[in-house]
């Protein structure tokens, strides 16, 4: 009994594949995105001369890497799923709080909203 060959599973991608794209990643990368892009119009925006060359590049390479370390699918850390989610809620924050403090409060809730609702999403569908 015990030498008979076990079948391969059939939910199992072949090695060297992925499951294939789906909205909901694609929201989610918009988000990223979004958030790099709001990370970068507030620091140049919103410091002084000297200062808004180093918070312009600054805030979002901080915040790509903090989404290269934890967050990406080919993750530099590989950690737990909640610290995963934890890291990707700091960047959607910091994108959000960067909206508030241009006096774009609406702005920032909106996309506080949508960006935690797609990551929610998109952190079910990686776990299923």
């Amino acid at each position: 009994m015990s030498d008979s060959p076990r079948p391969a599973p059939t939910d199992q991608l072949a090695p060297g594949t992925r499951a294939p794209l789906s909205a909901v990643d694609l929201l989610a990368f918009a988000c990223e995105l979004v958030a790099f892009a709001t990370l970068a119009i507030w620091g140049f925006a919103m410091w002084a001369f000297p200062w808004n060359i180093v918070a312009g590049i600054g805030a979002p390479a901080l915040g790509i890497v903090v989404w290269a370390l934890f967050v990406s699918p080919r993750a530099v850390l590989a950690v737990h799923p909640f610290v995963r989610a934890i890291a990707e809620l700091l960047v959607y924050a910091a994108a959000t709080i960067a909206w508030w403090s241009m006096g774009l409060a609406w702005a920032g809730l909106i996309f506080g909203v949508v960006a935690v609702t797609v990551g929610v999403f998109a952190g079910r569908r990686r776990l299923a």
